[in-house]
């Protein structure tokens, strides 16, 4: 059995040197030109008509009928010579690892389609000179994530060339109420006239030994939760208002909410705004109710739990509803109608996106697409409902959410291997489903190892668009917020037409440092690959596109972040 390997080494410019050896029992072919190598400087080889980037090339003849038995009854010279040519050629792969070509060794995963090239960072249209600056970064590379920019730039290319942002057909308010009967007997159609917050008074009807948070879901299935209800358990009686006989006890749904996006610096934002005098969070920072909670979900992963009922989430507002009862005592008797300036947010970062619980409760909707959003049940009881939106470049975005949920054996191979498998899994999507679809499909958005779609903003936007109107939002970047704190904080203010801060105020809440950074553990392992970087910027480009068309704002192309 004889192994043939077609070679082209070319040792200069100008002087080409090449050779092709043939196999299967053909003759050996004399000299021909390498359509291969033609003018530039590396080193290829055809192992039976495949391509690959080797150093050496060795032509293993083996006959069947040859054993171990065999090798041993060599002559000792020939036993010496081979000994001494391994040593040779291991010194010579040697001295290339350690003069920094070793790239020329790496040989590609099968993973991918096509053939791959043996510099990670060089990507379309750039050249070797402009590389030089990710050399020392790609020349420490893991030789099994090599991979084909052309061939994973054919898979966003299918997917961009499916891209159709379409209008969504809009549930009516019966359809919603045959979906949350309860939700729609406990939240009235009209709250108080003079609260900024959509508030009202409900009967309470237990005793005075009663405990009101006996059997909410936040205390019985998150410990951490517990302190926070010992202090409302506290307050709580305190806090009634009562009129003939019975007793009523103030209820809010907040006035704003921080919708989006995860890792855009949403919990900096909440940990300053939080800081003004009027302004009240809810009892936890993310209670996830409208997307995750009022499903039973915890973890999709984990399965469902019982469903946590409207009453336990409006119980997280009841801090904030009780300074606003108190304000409205107080100003009851000297001026009835004065608006109590108390506002109460919500800050889950899940509430703009995250819609995966939609097949497990919904009929399906048309071709895979949801009936219902989280949008339309808010609007249906806050059509006035104030929204803020953080995002961030949504490639440095993917990096950071990969960076903090991933458990271990981080690494920007492991990202770009990541990010490959998540590409192709959303084209096979694409290529059966619409857009909407795929962004909204439990099952892909569960399969893939990164969360690809989180950052596909224009689409959640759009869909939020059909049923609040643009004067409601507040959208901002985060890299404008990390250069300019004080600033966003004021268009913050202004947006939800707070009051104005004393400078020490203003000056705690600018000067503060910011939240929920980076782990000094993830810095250490430094940026995403530059290939990487340039697949994501490339697949999520159309997106940014309309999503900038939207905003009539450029800034939100993220060509210069």
């Amino acid at each position: 059995m004889r192994h043939c390997i077609n070679c082209c080494i070319q040792l200069s410019p100008d002087d080409v040197q090449t050779q092709q050896v043939s196999c299967r029992g053909g003759s050996h072919h004399g000299r021909q030109e390498c359509p291969v190598c033609k003018a530039e400087n590396k080193i290829v080889f055809r192992v039976d008509g495949k391509q690959m980037n080797l150093l050496a090339v060795l032509e293993v003849r083996a006959d069947g009928n040859e054993s171990w038995g065999g090798f041993l009854r060599f002559k000792k010279g020939k036993r010496c010579s081979l000994v001494f040519g391994l040593i040779i050629m291991t010194l010579v792969m040697a001295s290339y690892i350690l003069s920094g070509v070793h790239q020329e060794l790496l040989i590609s995963s099968p993973f991918h389609y096509g053939a791959f090239p043996s510099n990670p960072s060089l990507t379309e249209g750039e050249n070797p000179s402009d590389a030089k600056e990710h050399h020392h970064q790609s020349s420490v590379n893991n030789i099994s994530y090599v991979k084909d920019y052309p061939s994973i730039k054919l898979i966003i290319n299918s997917i961009t060339s499916r891209i159709e942002f379409t209008t969504r057909q809009l549930p009516d308010i019966e359809e919603l109420k045959k979906q949350e009967l309860h939700m729609f007997s406990v939240i009235p159609h009209k709250f108080l006239p003079n609260s900024k917050s959509p508030c009202w008074y409900e009967e309470f009807t237990g005793r005075n030994t009663t405990d009101p948070y006996l059997t909410n879901s936040y205390v019985l299935y998150s410990k951490r939760f517990r302190s926070t209800f010992d202090t409302l358990r506290k307050a709580f009686w305190g806090h009634l208002s009562h009129a003939h006989g019975k007793h009523f006890r103030l209820r809010c749904l907040p006035h704003f909410y921080i919708i989006g996006q995860p890792k855009c610096g949403t919990t900096d934002l909440y940990d300053r705004l939080r800081l003004h005098p009027e302004v009240k969070f809810s009892a936890i920072k993310e209670p996830h109710w409208w997307t995750r909670k009022r499903f039973g979900i915890v973890r999709l992963r984990d399965g469902l739990r019982d469903r946590y009922p409207v009453e336990d989430y409006l119980d997280l507002f009841d801090l904030a509803a009780h300074q606003i009862h108190q304000g409205l005592q107080a100003s009851a008797a000297k001026e009835p109608s004065k608006m109590n300036r108390i506002i109460i947010g919500e800050a889950s970062a899940s509430t703009m996106w995250d819609n995966n619980a939609w097949t497990l409760f919904y009929d399906n909707g048309t071709d895979g697409e949801p009936p219902f959003l989280t949008q339309d049940f808010i609007h249906a009881f806050q059509p006035d409902a104030k929204l803020i939106i953080m995002l961030r470049d949504p490639v440095e975005r993917l990096y950071s959410d990969y960076l903090y949920f991933a458990s271990s054996n981080k690494s920007a191979d492991d990202f770009h291997e990541k990010v490959t498998e998540a590409l192709q899994l959303f084209e096979n999507c694409m290529l059966d489903y619409s857009l909407r679809a795929c962004v909204y499909n439990n099952t892909l958005n569960n399969a893939m190892p990164v969360r690809l779609q989180v950052g596909l903003y224009a689409v959640y936007l759009l869909d939020w668009l059909t049923v609040f109107n643009k004067e409601q939002f507040l959208i901002l970047r985060l890299e404008d917020h990390a250069s300019n704190v004080k600033d966003t904080m004021h268009r913050v203010f202004q947006f939800l037409s707070l009051g104005p801060l004393s400078e020490k105020q203003e000056a705690l809440m600018t000067k503060s440092p910011a939240s929920n950074t980076r782990r000094p553990e993830d810095r250490d392992l430094g940026p995403m690959w530059p290939v990487t970087q340039r697949l994501l910027q490339d697949f999520y480009g159309p997106f940014n596109a309309r999503l900038a068309q939207v905003l009539a704002d450029e800034a939100f192309l993220w060509r210069k972040t």
